[in-house]
């Protein structure tokens, strides 16, 4: 698969996110993107919940896994790099198809009353995801400053992931603040930032010789 793809790969999957996560806001009245969750828009008793979970998060986070499974390809061999991508893809890329077949319950249920086996998988599943993917992005950006050509998109990662950590600390701090819903956004736009800076730079690559 050539570097082009790829770069569509990690663009398409970014894009079906980012769609999904706008389009459920406006397909649920009065919903308000500060103060409640990306998962409340596609929760288990959403009208149109089910489609974007199916045709939005599920294929979604199926091209991101594959978008960091291959793109890894494209820089040195290093164990930073790898461990970074491989985790990226896991965490990130097929945490995006869990939590999609694992929908969370009414309004996310926040106090977790009797919540539903969904619920509890979805909110693990969660955890893991804002836990380790912002490292994983800052081990990418140590790992890129050992290769040659790769200093800005090193120190972009390293600013992503720790404005991520940042974001990610607000969002844990305060389940009841009135801007939960924006800080979980924050974290996930950096999440995307990054794979779309990602991709670009993957677009101009060719595969390391000693990773083909």
């Amino acid at each position: 698969m050539n570097n082009k793809t790829i770069f569509l790969i990690g663009i398409v999957g970014v894009s079906l996110f980012v769609v999904s996560s706008i389009l459920g806001g406006f397909l649920i009245e009065n919903y308000n993107v500060l103060s409640q969750y990306i998962s409340e828009s596609y929760a288990i008793d959403t009208e149109y919940g089910k489609i974007l979970r199916i045709f939005g998060y599920l294929p979604s986070g199926i091209l991101v896994t594959l978008f960091c499974f291959l793109g890894v390809r494209y820089f040195q061999p290093s164990k930073l790099l790898k461990i970074g991508f491989y985790g990226i893809g896991i965490f990130y890329g097929l945490a995006t198809v869990i939590v999609g077949i694992f929908p969370c319950d009414s309004g996310c249920n926040r106090e977790l009353i009797d919540p539903s086996s969904s619920q509890l998988i979805h909110n693990f599943v969660g955890l893991l995801t804002y836990l380790f993917v912002p490292f994983f992005i800052i081990l990418i950006g140590f790992g890129l400053k050992k290769t040659p050509n790769n200093n800005t998109f090193s120190l972009q990662s390293i600013a992503l992931g720790v404005i991520s950590i940042l974001f990610v600390y607000l969002f844990a701090s305060n389940s009841n603040s009135e801007y939960i819903g924006l800080y979980q956004r924050m974290v996930e736009l950096m999440f995307v930032i990054w794979i779309v800076f990602c991709a670009i730079v993957i677009k101009d690559k060719k595969p390391a010789v000693n990773n083909i």
